[in-house]
């Protein structure tokens, strides 16, 4: 059995509310094991025989929608992908406070021309890697709240689905996927 994160997209943010012990009921009763919640904003641990992350995210989407009438993007990670991840951040050693680094996770690598497009808007100071269907973040000065580099302004310019997740949140759950 693998173990997987669930990332699931703008869930108690919004106006898209999700109790966790609802969201754990969905992935359990999926047949998935050693389900676990982190926070509130929509981060699942799972254990499962399933090998095709996008099928078990399609599978988790199809549970929300038909059991809470919700449309919310899912995107899955395997353990080892999110260790990858949380050692490969290019901006760790250069900040200490971990709220101004975080990582928007993509449904697809973007493709190069958007990539190559991106740019930070005027008169921020932001720094970014995207590095397949990760793209790491650096807010030197203020944060991501005061920031127009934002998951949406990520999505409208990648072209592809993203969801967002602060440093501390991103070593945690690799170090649960981990354990």
């Amino acid at each position: 059995m693998d173990r997987y994160v669930a990332l699931l997209r703008g869930v108690n943010v919004g106006n898209v509310r999700i109790a966790m012990a609802d969201l754990r009921r969905l992935v359990t009763d999926l047949g998935h094991q050693d389900v676990r919640t982190y926070l509130q904003s929509g981060n699942v641990v799972f254990g499962s025989t399933v090998r095709d992350a996008d099928e078990l995210a399609r599978g988790i989407e199809r549970a929300i929608t038909g059991e809470l009438g919700l449309t919310v993007p899912v995107l899955v990670r395997s353990a080892r992908e999110l260790a990858a991840v949380a050692g490969g951040n290019p901006y760790a050693g250069q900040e200490d406070d971990p709220t101004k680094l975080l990582v928007a996770f993509l449904a697809t690598a973007p493709a190069r021309s958007a990539v190559a497009a991106l740019t930070v808007p005027g008169g921020e100071r932001v720094a970014y890697t995207v590095t397949g269907r990760e793209v790491y973040l650096h807010y030197p000065e203020g944060g991501y709240g005061r920031s127009k580099f934002t998951n949406a302004y990520l999505e409208k310019n990648l072209g592809v689905v993203a969801t967002t997740r602060n440093w501390r949140s991103v070593r945690t759950l690799a170090e649960l996927a981990a354990g």
